[in-house]
């Protein structure tokens, strides 16, 4: 089973497919790394050769933060937002959208269910 970044990634699937289960990883970047490691497209996750997931490896390491370390820092861009009492921190604090959505409907998602206002 191949272990990159702390994630195991699913052996049945090819490799760019299961380097998006690690987060910070999405499709292009999966793909950017399959080619800079020399991996061909097609191969699935079980075919890898252990050299092969140490390329991927120094790659991820290298190019710049997934996992625990991301989001870490996203947390930590929240509150710091938050704390400065801008507009979208206090969105965030509120469990409101923040990116300028509608609220009078919608937004459910965001603000959970209904309170219905007459319930006894």
């Amino acid at each position: 089973m191949a272990r990159i970044a702390g994630v195991d990634l699913p052996l049945n699937k090819q490799v760019q497919i299961g380097l998006t289960y690690i987060y910070g990883i999405g499709q292009s970047r999966a793909v950017k790394i399959c080619q800079e490691a020399g991996i061909k497209l097609g191969t699935k996750v079980k075919d890898l050769t252990e050299e092969e997931a140490v390329r991927i490896r120094n790659i991820i390491q290298r190019d710049g933060m997934v996992e625990g370390d991301l989001r870490k820092a996203v947390s930590m861009d929240i509150k710091r937002l938050m704390e400065i009492g801008s507009y979208r921190g206090l969105r965030h604090r509120r469990g409101l959208p923040v990116r300028g959505q509608r609220t009078h409907t919608n937004a459910r998602t965001r603000k959970g269910p209904r309170r219905i206002a007459g319930k006894k």
